[in-house]
């Protein structure tokens, strides 16, 4: 009982850490390009400028964390010490990062470069850790499958929270205000933030052994060489995430505008975020039957089929929330297999190599997400001028397209793109062996240890 205790108490310590994330990174997602836009006052082709060079930014910052957690070795671990490090400069800088201050336009836009290429890595501080540490948690697949379950049930959660509570929050805590409205829930899912950090770093411990070796950056991209499942994986996270990424930054602009109705947008954003748990739920379940790829490709057909229902829809909102259920469905499968599946190549590059870069793995995969999210918040940005955008007005039919094409078009072509992209994945037919031959290895290494000792 008290194993299983254990296990549980590790399971929701890993969980917490994601909810953490999307209290924050959600808001970012969600209603930073609005806050900046409609609130600041900031032009919409200056914020995706922002949004481009903060992400090759975070290439630079991204690839130190990696090689720092490969170098890490302390008694909590490689990963698992910088849920404490970084939890306040995140909470603080998420905070600073929505109280722009009226100082001109040529001062709110180095501000805004300021807070958020600061929140960007802090984000990386603690983000990239919760990838990196998977692998050393446990080495059981259906374990690990189980673990990244439930990080995507608490993440969901967090999405959630913030797409239901943000813009009533934001109305109640203005008072009249956006601006205030804003500054005040970033606060508090902040403060909250920080503390599930904090629970996180308590409860989670790395018990697989890994060989202590000494890294340096070259060794570390030396254990890269010839993995091509990761490869893939790499290639896929523009095209899963784009889709995903650019969907949330333009959904408020496509109900407030080209369907009329502001009000949606957060009915929308809810469903958006809490209909993937059930699919989420239910991964564990469907990956014990099936190989993870196949189940991503399930998952990201029914995804698929949910936006081409609400490209059909039009402006029938009817048609428009069912179609909204059926994408969260697919992409909450999608999400939850694949966070399982990253953990993979990282075993297949040591099985290969002998090197365990699971820092620098996670770090890349975390910076390709990372310039998914500029990629997709910049196009959108540029879509808007294009369209000829104007904020808080009636939008010309170009417009109205763009913001169309931001949001339903472009993502259904780039879940087309992920699908075809997973087809050349093939890692999970012989992972198995890799598996039980990395085992044998740490025990032989333990057993000479232990040898040598005596």
């Amino acid at each position: 009982m008290g194993s299983k205790a254990m296990i549980w108490r590790q399971r929701i310590g890993y969980g917490a850490a994601d909810l953490s994330c999307n209290l924050i990174w959600q808001m970012i997602t969600l209603y930073l390009l609005f806050y900046y836009t409609d609130v600041a006052g900031l032009a919409a082709a200056h914020v995706s400028l922002l949004f481009l060079l903060t992400r090759f930014v975070d290439g630079i910052t991204d690839i130190l964390m990696g090689v720092a957690i490969d170098k890490t070795n302390t008694r909590w671990g490689k990963s698992r010490p910088y849920f404490l490090i970084g939890a306040i400069p995140f909470g603080l800088l998420a905070v600073l990062t929505f109280l722009v201050p009226d100082v001109g336009e040529t001062g709110k836009l180095i501000y805004a470069y300021i807070t958020y290429i600061g929140l960007s890595a802090a984000y990386t501080m603690v983000n990239i850790p919760m990838a990196s540490i998977l692998p050393s948690l446990t080495s059981n697949a259906n374990e690990r499958t189980t673990l990244a379950t439930v990080r995507i049930i608490f993440s969901l959660i967090g999405a959630t929270a913030v797409s239901a509570l943000t813009l009533p929050m934001v109305n109640a805590l203005g008072g009249g205000s956006q601006a205030q409205g804003f500054f005040w829930t970033m606060l508090i899912f902040a403060v909250i933030g920080m503390l599930l950090f904090f629970f996180t770093f308590k409860n989670v411990e790395e018990k697989v052994k890994i060989k202590r070796q000494k890294v340096t950056l070259k060794t570390s991209f030396s254990g890269l060489k010839g993995n091509k499942p990761w490869y893939i994986f790499m290639i896929n996270i523009i095209f899963m995430w784009g889709s995903y990424f650019l969907q949330q930054a333009t959904l408020i602009y496509f109900f407030t505008y080209h369907i009329g109705r502001a009000d949606l947008a957060s009915i929308i954003a809810t469903i958006s975020s809490f209909v993937p748990l059930f699919g989420t739920l239910m991964t564990p379940f469907f990956a014990r039957l099936m190989y993870k790829r196949t189940l991503f490709m399930i998952a990201s057909a029914v995804n698929l089929a949910g936006i081409v229902v609400m490209l059909i829809s039009n402006v029938n909102v009817t048609g428009l929330i069912i179609g909204a259920v059926i994408a969260a469905s697919g992409y909450g499968l999608r999400q939850a297999i694949y966070f399982s599946m990253q953990a993979d190549p990282v075993d297949y590059g040591e099985w290969k190599t002998g090197i365990n870069a699971s820092g620098l793995m996670m770090a890349l995969n975390g910076f390709m997400g990372k310039l998914t999210f500029a990629l997709a918040g910049a196009l959108s940005g540029l879509l808007l001028t294009w369209g000829r955008y104007v904020p808080n007005q009636a939008q010309p039919d170009s417009a109205l397209f763009a913001i169309k094409l931001g949001y339903l078009i472009i993502p259904a072509v780039l879940v087309v793109l992920s699908m075809v992209t997973m087809c050349f994945y093939n890692l999970d037919k012989i992972y198995p062996k890799i598996r039980a031959e990395l085992d044998e290895r740490y025990q032989k290494d333990e057993t000479d240890d232990h040898q040598t000792a005596l």
